[in-house]
């Protein structure tokens, strides 16, 4: 018996989750992140967890990792020069992509730019059908003169995604083939490796995305297991995956793609573990770090899972945790454009420099320094004492703009973080439109190192029922790699009708996709616990566009009951849409099977209520709400259970700090949870 250790590694911040076997107690510390020396963080907290709380390397017993570096380069374009191949005359996949505009609401609006412009995408003479067969013949001129161009273009890795790969990937295999032969320098990635599914944009986004994370991601991976050994931990490290479970740190430097919201979803699995262990019905996990903001629905104590997430600027189309993330985070960098509008992000001042307040070199005002210079942060020391706020150098930076805007500098911050808000409250309409939910009957469960700092401000202009901030809400994330089950999907594309004779390819291609799944779990994983098979398929009404993920019987897949998978299908679209045909013909676009193993996970125990009140530490002037204010200052570590008080107030503690503006009231409940409601609704 020995500790589980469970690390998330932000933009500005690492932090550490040490679950003790023995005692089932917890404990958390924070670090400064070290983009320019990954790993390197990893060591420091070790050191520390060694100093703080006399934990050795060798009494880990358990590692998780889960890290933001995947979409951080999406978010911050910092990823690789890429070139695509993709079959004669299909040059514009990417541009034309699904033809859709960012805000149906703004005809102005614009798509993003592809993250391989027009000049390095190259055309390759050779096509597949539909079926898989062979419509022509792969020209391998036509491919060297494509790794031609590339190279002249200067790309540093090339995408291959051919028309129909995810049904025959022969051609996309020679091609690998032929570039390895002729350029051994430059890495080569298939779309039908990535991820081998239906419809060429799709495919094809998904791989150029997971390329593009892949050099950062598996620089820093190398560099981690290196820190660890290093330091003397002798397991081997585990990462969380997009779809809240996870894998071996060797699997993520191959299958980046797979970990591209590593951070983001072992955030939310631990969010919806708190939502469940508290009886939350319906939850809103908002997690902000130092850059950016992720939001996701959680329902009966369930993250909600589907594919085609927002990355950055970009939608990827793998299983996982339904998160959408955003560019504002705490250290998001504040801007003046030429024409003299203020603007947030999506650039980031990282953990170096930092916000100007951190006193680490930065010179550019962030929303962290906008909360400093109101005299809202600052009020104690954060990151477990690794950062002293400077406020006189937060007024300076947001004086630089202040300048520009002819405002003043309490306008100026509090304009930087309204901004900061509306562009939540912006995305977060859209998601939960996308649900069909009514955010006024969600909890807004924050968490992350800036999101108790902002989550008040975005829930009351949602309406929402009432903000939670979990014990430790700057660590929920690594918390939440250490709750994940180790987990991975297998797909199979079939796009079939649903026939009598279809039940037999079905249960065959199953019993093909479970073999590879209990190899990974078993061989791979090296799991030798027990496991769980989640059955699925893609299903629609023949002339429909677009398919709906179907849970399967497991015994009606092994007996290929047709009629059984067709009322399944009914049923689902029934539930998700109101109406079904039941005499309608179906297709099975996808067959999807999930294996999982079970973890390991922490006991929250409930605390007796207190009848004393809450006493703060003291109170302190600050801008909030359009006017200096006297705001009362407590310490998260001394409110019990079953006290109340009422806001303005700031709650400090070592991992964030939480902000109530007037108008609220907070409430510790039976978990040491912060339960923040309107004064009406209290």
């Amino acid at each position: 018996m020995g500790y589980r250790v469970g690390v998330d590694i932000g933009g500005s911040f690492t932090d550490f989750a040490l679950f003790d076997e023995n005692t089932q107690s917890l404990k958390t510390l924070k670090v400064f992140s070290r983009p320019d020396e990954p790993g390197a963080e990893v060591l420091e907290g070790i050191r520390l967890v060694g100093e703080r709380y006399g934990i050795k390397p060798g009494d880990i017993t358990y590692f998780t990792h889960g890290t933001t570096v995947g979409i951080n380069t999406v978010i911050q374009r910092k990823g690789l020069k890429l070139a695509l191949f993709t079959t004669e005359h299909f040059r514009d996949v990417l541009e034309v992509a699904r033809l859709k505009i960012p805000n149906m609401y703004n005809l102005l609006s614009k798509r993003p730019e592809p993250l391989i412009p027009r000049d390095r995408v190259f055309g390759i003479v050779g096509r597949m059908k539909a079926d898989g067969s062979e419509e022509t013949a792969l020209d391998e001129a036509s491919v060297a003169r494509a790794v031609a161009g590339a190279q002249a273009a200067g790309a540093e890795g090339i995408v291959v995604s051919l028309l129909h790969s995810y049904r025959n990937a022969g051609h996309e295999r020679a091609v690998k083939a032929l570039v390895e032969r002729l350029a051994p320098e430059v890495p080569v990635f298939l779309s039908s490796e990535t991820w081998p599914i239906i419809r060429e944009y799709e495919r094809t986004i998904t791989a150029a995305i997971g390329a593009y994370v892949q050099p950062r991601v598996a620089h820093y991976l190398g560099s981690l297991q290196a820190a660890l050994k290093n330091a003397g931990v002798t397991v081997d490290p585990r990462l969380t995956k997009s779809n809240g479970g996870v894998m071996t740190a060797e699997q993520g430097k191959s299958e980046c793609v797979q970990m591209i919201l590593s951070g983001t979803a072992s955030g939310v699995i631990g969010a919806a573990y708190v939502a469940e262990v508290c009886g939350i019905k319906h939850c809103m996990s908002l997690d902000i770090g130092g850059t950016s903001a992720d939001v996701a629905i959680i329902i009966d104590g369930q993250p909600q899972y589907g594919v085609g997430e927002q990355i950055g600027e970009f939608q990827i189309h793998i299983p996982s945790v339904s998160v959408s993330s955003i560019g504002e985070g705490g250290g998001s960098i504040a801007w003046v454009d030429a024409q003299g509008v203020l603007k947030v992000g999506p650039e980031s001042a990282g953990s170096r420099p930092g916000p100007a307040c951190y006193g680490r070199g930065g010179m550019r005002a962030t929303i962290t320094d906008a909360f400093a210079a109101l005299g809202l942060v600052g009020l104690s020391e954060i990151g477990y004492s690794a950062v002293t706020i400077d406020r006189d150098k937060a007024r300076a930076v947001v004086g630089k703009l202040a300048e520009k805007l002819g405002r003043s500098i309490e306008e100026t911050a509090e304009a930087i973080i309204r901004i900061a808000v509306s562009g939540m409250y912006s995305d977060v309409s859209a998601l939960v439109s996308r649900f069909g939910i009514d955010p006024r009957d969600f909890s807004c469960l924050a968490f992350g190192g800036a999101g108790p700092m902002m989550a008040s401000f975005l829930a009351r202009e949602l309406n929402m029922r009432e903000t939670v901030v979990p014990p430790t809400p700057g660590v929920l994330s690594a918390l939440g790699g250490l709750i994940a089950d180790i987990k991975s999907d297998f797909i199979k594309t079939l796009y079939a009708d649903l026939a009598p004779a279809t039940g037999v390819v079905i249960r065959d291609e199953f019993e093909g996709l479970k073999a590879k799944a209990l190899s990974w779990l078993h061989i791979d994983q090296g799991y030798s616990g027990e496991h769980r098979l989640t059955y699925s398929a893609e299903m629609r009404y023949r002339g429909q566009s677009f398919e709906l993920d179907t849970p399967l019987d497991a015994t009606a897949v092994a007996a290929g009951d047709t009629k059984a998978l067709a009322a399944a299908f009914h049923a689902e679209h029934e539930r998700v849409y109101g109406h079904a045909d039941p005499t309608a013909a179906v297709q099975v676009i996808s067959l999807r099977l999930v294996i999982s193993g079970k973890t390991t996970k922490p006991e929250f125990r409930r605390v007796e209520a207190v009848s004393e009140p809450a006493t703060p530490l003291g109170h302190a002037e600050a801008w909030l709400d359009g006017a200096y204010r006297s705001i009362a200052v407590f310490n998260r570590n001394d409110l019990k259970p079953g006290q109340r008080f009422a806001g303005p107030a700031v709650i400090t503690q070592d991992d964030c700090t939480t902000i109530v503006p007037p108008g609220l009231t907070v409430r510790v409940d039976e978990y040491a949870n912060l339960r923040i409601v309107s004064e009406i609704a209290s």
